[in-house]
């Protein structure tokens, strides 16, 4: 834990992790004073640390429970689920990876990244070597050790062309992984890379156990041991009991069960009946009638997700530039915001970083957006195209996505282009119909830093590339940015390669969401790490029903 933000803190200003970390200190016998020395030497004055001791000691009376069981639904299923890391594509199988694995890195609250499986680690002074020393004493879910041998065999995954891994681009400046000894290991890069360790707080970089290649019935060293898995039905996942991380009392329930209910009214139904506890993807116009319940509440954390219309540009008709720019000067970018998000985000610039990336997001080169509104010129380039018509697959994937598909064809209408909608199933759709058919929709996560949402969507090779965008200028501002270490210079490049975004990649992004997902009053102690539904997926060894 580090406590390096000024002002005097309490207990309430820290992450969910670290007011588990105080108060199990305080759980294990340490004393005030003891906990308040080990806070100042992170960083906390004397008031602070004063404060966040009496906050820890007051909350230990709501202590979690453990027990129970909870059941969780997603808006996407389908026969593409998987429980191998380097395929990962949804929202749930992120929430069902951090169930059974862990990372070498955890990436907190405020974005910044703690130890995991990896207690520390350094770069040498070009940041072409990285040296991680991993964590001693933890077990796979066969009691089996965990060592650098794992490590090894994990990240090989990721490296090299006939790499499957989703996420292969994010570390393609990775020479090699070597073994140092049974608890370090080090990465050699071919290119410098100050970003390894956020990256390897990501998704797809759950470790798995060396020699792993039947990921049906994979075993991991995470807080929940997978029982069953069935893609496209359900999985069913029980506490383990021998977890390694001592730093708070859980995991607490005893069991999670995670599913798919592609409807959005059937899902909302189905928590306010108490079938399920979680829910995610919830439509902000039913915001209201969860709020009302007495039994539900919303749970949203601000956050730089974005839906967005995909014109793939290999192919007719998003190979003709004009017909491109014609429908992101359509866009009502304002009306989406308020009326289908509700207000609950921000406006969007058709590329991936907003407002939420904080520094990494740069005003000058998104406000104005480059393509306004403004249907004289729309009806220009698309006349212009030769494009007479063209058909959008589109599926609830995001809450709005098909209102925001509707809008666009009204808008279309107007200017006498003929749009169809071809509405498709959530059910399989990221295996069916996404980055296959020409024009298509997707919803995308937010990213830790700007320059990892922008090589993972948009970079030339990068394997979720989904307009299939390439400029040769994007791709070489992104390697210089990685290696950059002067924060003026790398706001630079991170301008540049957003402006270049916005005006070549053939993506429609209107605006950019918040994560608005709903659970049981019950279930309590969620993190919000902006990066994903329910909090970055960071919950289920924090989660507890107060039943």
């Amino acid at each position: 834990m580090t406590i390096n933000r000024p002002g005097d803190l309490d207990f309430n200003d820290l992450s969910v992790m670290d007011r588990e970390t105080v108060k199990s200190a305080l759980r294990r016998g340490a004393t005030r004073r003891e906990v308040m020395g080990y806070l100042m030497a992170s960083g906390a004055t004397i008031a602070a640390a004063g404060s966040i001791v009496t906050g820890a000691s007051e909350a230990l009376a709501a202590t979690p429970k453990k027990g129970g069981q909870i059941r969780f639904a997603w808006d996407v299923h389908g026969p593409s689920d998987t429980l191998d890391p380097i395929l990962f594509t949804s929202s749930l199988d992120y929430g069902r990876g951090r169930l059974n694995y862990n990372n070498l890195c955890r990436l907190k609250e405020d974005l910044t990244v703690g130890p995991e499986l990896a207690t520390e680690w350094e770069a040498n002074a070009d940041v072409t070597e990285w040296t991680f020393k991993l964590r001693q004493g933890v077990e796979w879910h066969d009691g089996s050790k965990f060592t650098a041998d794992d490590v090894i065999y994990t990240m090989s995954r990721h490296l090299g062309k006939e790499s499957l891994s989703k996420a292969k681009v994010l570390v393609a400046s990775i020479s090699e992984w070597k073994k140092v000894d049974d608890y370090t290991v080090k990465a050699i890069m071919a290119e410098p890379n100050a970003e390894l360790p956020i990256i390897l707080g990501t998704f797809h970089f759950k470790v798995v156990k060396n020699g792993t290649t039947d990921f049906q019935n994979p075993i991991g060293t995470g807080p929940y041991k997978l029982a069953e898995f069935k893609p496209g039905v359900r999985s069913v996942h029980n506490r383990n009991d021998n977890y390694w991380n001592t730093d708070h009392e859980g995991p607490y329930v005893e069991q999670f069960e995670a599913f798919g209910i592609t409807d959005n009214v059937a899902r909302v139904n189905a928590l306010l009946s108490g079938d399920i506890q979680m829910m995610a993807q919830l439509d902000p116009k039913a915001a209201s009638q969860v709020e009302a319940s007495e039994t539900a509440e919303v749970f949203a954390v601000p956050s730089g997700a974005y839906p967005t219309i995909s014109c793939m540009l290999d192919k007719e008709p998003g190979n003709n530039p004009d017909f491109v720019k014609g429908l992101k000067h359509l866009q009502r970018r304002d009306r989406i915001l308020k009326v289908v998000q509700q207000g609950l985000g921000s406006v969007g610039n058709d590329q991936p970083v907003g407002p939420a990336y904080g520094a990494d997001w740069c005003q000058a080169a998104n406000d104005p957006v480059t393509h306004p509104y403004d249907p004289d010129k729309a009806k220009h380039h698309l006349k212009k195209s030769g494009v007479a018509g063209a058909e959008l697959h589109a599926a609830e994937i995001a809450p709005g996505m098909t209102d925001i598909c509707l809008m666009l064809q009204r808008e279309c209408s107007k200017v006498g282009f003929n749009l169809q909608i071809k509405k498709v199933p959530n059910d399989g759709y990221w295996g069916a119909v996404w980055m296959k058919k020409p024009m298509n929709v997707s919803s995308w996560n937010m990213r830790p830093s700007a320059n990892i949402m922008m090589t993972l969507a948009y970079k030339g090779d990068a394997p979720w590339n989904e307009s299939r965008w390439k400029n040769d200028r994007f791709d070489k501002l992104l390697g210089m940015a990685r290696a950059e270490l002067d924060p003026a210079k790398r706001a630079e490049m991170n301008c540049e390669a957003q402006k270049l975004c916005s005006e070549g990649a053939g993506s429609l992004t209107p605006t950019h969401r918040a994560y608005v997902d709903a659970k049981s009053k019950k279930v309590k102690g969620f993190p919000r790490v902006p990066l994903a539904a329910f909090g970055g997926m960071e919950w289920p060894e924090f989660i507890w029903l107060d039943a």
